[in-house]
C-alpha cells in the first residue's frame, strides 16, 4: 500500500530534505538556513546551530532565504545566504549569513541590519547540545570576563540557567576528542531545554534578565559569530560509526518492569456537547479517566457542569475536574462557589486538580512573579469545598512552570503537569526528538516529589495555551509552526507514533494516569467540522489511545532498542496474553530484529504494531 504525505503528516506540505555537508570527519545538515545534526566521526557533537529571530510572543519567524550559495569541496564547505524577516507595521530585518567548515573547525557568522527598526524578543544564535550521553557529563565554561570554570551539564533538570555570561563551552565528544563552542558578538547563557521537553541544552544570545521585547535600531548592524573547534588527540583516530547504520535495529528484553498507567481523555466545555454526541466512540475507547476542564475566567459556569454530568453518566471510569482558579477574591469563596455550581448540576467527580489561573503564565528569569495566594491556602480551600475527593495540584501548563514554582505537596493526593513538543521548534525531527527528554522530566519530578502519585497531561502536539506569550498561534494553512493551536500532524500517523512513543518513554515514571488527547476538537481522536479529514472520521491517534487504554493495569517489561531515536518498544502482559508493541518514529521504513518474536519486522513509516509472544 502506498502511503502519501497526508496520511503520514496530515498535510500535503512536505518538508524539504536537508543538504548534507562534509568537511573531513565533520558533517552537518543544512535545513532552512540552519545547521542540524553536527557530527564528528559519526558522533553527534551539536544538535543544531541556528540563527533565530523571535517576536514579542516568542513566536519564531520563518524568514525568506535568498541568494543561497553552497560550495562543497573535498575537505571543506562554505554556505552564504540572506535571510529576510517581515515584522509588524512593515518593519523589516535582513541577516547576511556566512558558514564555513574546514575539517576540525566550523564558523557560522550573521550580521543583522534593519532600515526601519525591528522589535524582537531575541535575535541571534541558538546552539543546541544533545542530552543523551551529555547529561551529567563534565564541561568547561569560559565566561565573558575570561574566568574558566570546570563544571558539569545538569543531570536533574535545572529550573534556571545553569551557565550565564558565557563566551565558550567545551565538552568531551568521545575519548580524546574535545569540542569547544565559542560565541562572539554578545553575552550568551544556557538554559536546560529539557524543561520544555526539548532534547537539548540551549545556549542563546542576550540574557533573559534584560528587558524584552527590545528594539534593534535602524541602520545599526548586529554582528555575531559561533565557532565549533574539534581537538582530536587520538593516535589512530578510529572511526566511530553508529552501530545500526545500514542494518536492522535490534530489540532485546531489559530488566525494568511496572504497571501500565490509566489513560485519560480531556473534555472542555467547548467540546462537551460534541463529546456527548460521540459517547459510543468514547465507550469503545473506554478510558479509565475523564479529565474535565473548568475555567471561570473563560466563562465556564453551571451549564458546562451539567453537560459534564451527562458525560460522566455514560462513562464507566473515573473523572477529575481540572480547575483554573481565578484567585481574584479569596480561594475559599471561589472554590465554594464552584462546589455550589457542581451541586446544582449534580456533578460528582472523583478528584479535583486545582491550580491558580495565573500560574498558567510563565515567569521567566528576571521577571517579577505575579500576585498569587499561597498555594497551601488554595489547597486548603479545595479540601474544604470538595470533601471526600482526591485533591491534586501542580501546573495546568508545563513541567517548566512546575520546576520553577515547586508546589507544596503536603496537602496533595497527586501532582500533575503537561508537556508540549512545539514550544521552540515544530519541524518533524525536533518534535520526535522531544521524546528523548521525557525520561529526564519524569526523573526530575520524582527527585522533587518522591513517590507521590503522579499524572501527566493533557499532552498533545497542538498547544492548548501559551505560557510564554499572549496567545497560541493560529495555523490556517496547516503548516509546521511553533506554539500553534492546531497542528496538521495531529491528523496523521505521525501523531499515532508520537503518542505510543510518549507512553513508552514515561513507563518508568510509575504514572497513575496519562492523558494524550481529547475525544473531539483540534486535540481530539475524531475529526470535527472544517477539518481536512471527514467529520467524525477517526484520526490515526485513535488507535494508539485505544490500545493504551486497553492496557491500563497490565504489567510491562522494558525492551531495549539499539536505536531508540528511530524505534521504541515494550512488552505488555495482561489476561489476553503477552504482546510486543513496537513503534517506528521515523518517516522511512525500518527493519527490526527481535529474536523472541520469531520475525524480522519491516516497519512502515510511523507504524505501530503489536505482536503476540509466547510466555
Amino acid at each position: 500500500m502506498t502511503i502519501n504525505a497526508f496520511q503520514l503528516n496530515g498535510t500535503h506540505l512536505v518538508e524539504r530534505p536537508p543538504v548534507r555537508l562534509r568537511a573531513g570527519k565533520l558533517t552537518a545538515d543544512l535545513a532552512d538556513g540552519n545547521l542540524r545534526a553536527i557530527r564528528y566521526d559519526g558522533i553527534e557533537v551539536l544538535r543544531a546551530i541556528s540563527y533565530l529571530v523571535r517576536d514579542r510572543d516568542w513566536g519564531t519567524y520563518s524568514p525568506e532565504i535568498v541568494d543561497l550559495s553552497i560550495e562543497q569541496k573535498e575537505d571543506r564547505f562554505e554556505v552564504a545566504y540572506q535571510a529576510r524577516c517581515e515584522g509588524p507595521g512593515e518593519t523589516r530585518l535582513v541577516i547576511d549569513v556566512r558558514i564555513a567548515a574546514y575539517q576540525d573547525r566550523l564558523d557560522f557568522e550573521g550580521e543583522a541590519m534593519t532600515e526601519t527598526g525591528f522589535e524582537t524578543n531575541r535575535c541571534g544564535f541558538c546552539i543546541l547540545h544533545p542530552i543523551v550521553g551529555v547529561a551529567g557529563s563534565p564541561a568547561k565554561v569560559e565566561h565573558v570576563d575570561g574566568e574558566i570554570v570546570t563544571t558539569r551539564f545538569p543531570d536533574v533538570i535545572e529550573p534556571w540557567q545553569p551557565f550565564k555570561d558565557m563566551r565558550a563551552i567545551t565538552h568531551q565528544v568521545m575519548p580524546d576528542v574535545q569540542a569547544e563552542c565559542r560565541m562572539e558578538g554578545d553575552t550568551f547563557e544556557m538554559e536546560d531545554q529539557r524543561n520544555w521537553s526539548d532534547a537539548s541544552y540551549k545556549t542563546y544570545v542576550r540574557p533573559l534578565a534584560l528587558p524584552w521585547p527590545y528594539q534593534i535600531s535602524a541602520n545599526q548592524p548586529v554582528r555575531q559569530k559561533t565557532s565549533l573547534v574539534i581537538r582530536d588527540t587520538r593516535h589512530s583516530a578510529p572511526r566511530f560509526a553508529p552501530a545500526t547504520l545500514g542494518g536492522a535495529i535490534k530489540l532485546k528484553l531489559g530488566e525494568r518492569t511496572g504497571i501500565m498507567p490509566d489513560i485519560g481523555v480531556i473534555v472542555t466545555p467547548e467540546e462537551a456537547d460534541a463529546t456527548l454526541t460521540a459517547k459510543a466512540v468514547l465507550s469503545e475507547i473506554a478510558p479509565r479517566e475523564l479529565l474535565f476542564h473548568f475555567d471561570p475566567d473563560a466563562g465556564h459556569a453551571a451549564e458546562a457542569l451539567k453537560t459534564f454530568t451527562a458525560i460522566a453518566a455514560v462513562h464507566r471510569g473515573r473523572s477529575t475536574l481540572e480547575i483554573a482558579l481565578p484567585c481574584k477574591s479569596s480561594p475559599a469563596s471561589e472554590a465554594a462557589e464552584i462546589a455550589h455550581q457542581m451541586q446544582l448540576a449534580a456533578f460528582k467527580p472523583d478528584a479535583i486538580m486545582i491550580s491558580p489561573s495565573v500560574d498558567r503564565q510563565s515567569t521567566p528569569p528576571g521577571s517579577t512573579w505575579p500576585d498569587c495566594p499561597p498555594l497551601d491556602a488554595v489547597y486548603a480551600a479545595a479540601r474544604a469545598a470538595f470533601p471526600g475527593m482526591r485533591i491534586g495540584g501542580g501546573m495546568l501548563s508545563y513541567f517548566t512552570e512546575l520546576n520553577r514554582k515547586r508546589v507544596p505537596d503536603g496537602q496533595l493526593d497527586f501532582v500533575s503537569h503537561c508537556t508540549n513538543p512545539i514550544v521552540h521548534a515544530a519541524d518533524d525531527l525536533s518534535v520526535m526528538q522531544t521524546l528523548e527528554a521525557l525520561p529526564f522530566i519524569t526523573r526530575s519530578v520524582r527527585a522533587i516529589y518522591g513517590d507521590k502519585p503522579y499524572r501527566i497531561g493533557p499532552s498533545t502536539i497542538p498547544m492548548r495555551q501559551n505560557p510564554y506569550g499572549s496567545r497560541t498561534m493560529d495555523n490556517p494553512s496547516g503548516a509546521r509552526i511553533p506554539m500553534a493551536n492546531r497542528d496538521p500532524r495531529h491528523n496523521g500517523r505521525f501523531a499515532e507514533a508520537f503518542a505510543l512513543g510518549y507512553a513508552i518513554r514515561v513507563l518508568d515514571a510509575g504514572l497513575e494516569c496519562l492523558t494524550l488527547s481529547a475525544l473531539t476538537g483540534p486535540f481530539g481522536l475524531i475529526a470535527g467540522p472544517a477539518e481536512p479529514i471527514e467529520q467524525g472520521g477517526r484520526r490515526p491517534l485513535f488507535n494508539a489511545v485505544r490500545t493504551l487504554s486497553a492496557l491500563a493495569g497490565a504489567s510491562w517489561q522494558e525492551c531495549i532498542s539499539s536505536s531508540p531515536s528511530e524505534v521504541l518498544s515494550f512488552v505488555a502482559r495482561d489476561a489476553e496474553g503477552t504482546k510486543l508493541h513496537v513503534v517506528n518514529l521515523t518517516s522511512g521504513e525500518r527493519r527490526v530484529d527481535y529474536h523472541a518474536s520469531g520475525k524480522d519486522l519491516l516497519l512502515a513509516p510511523f507504524a505501530t504494531v503489536a505482536l503476540p509472544l509466547a510466555d
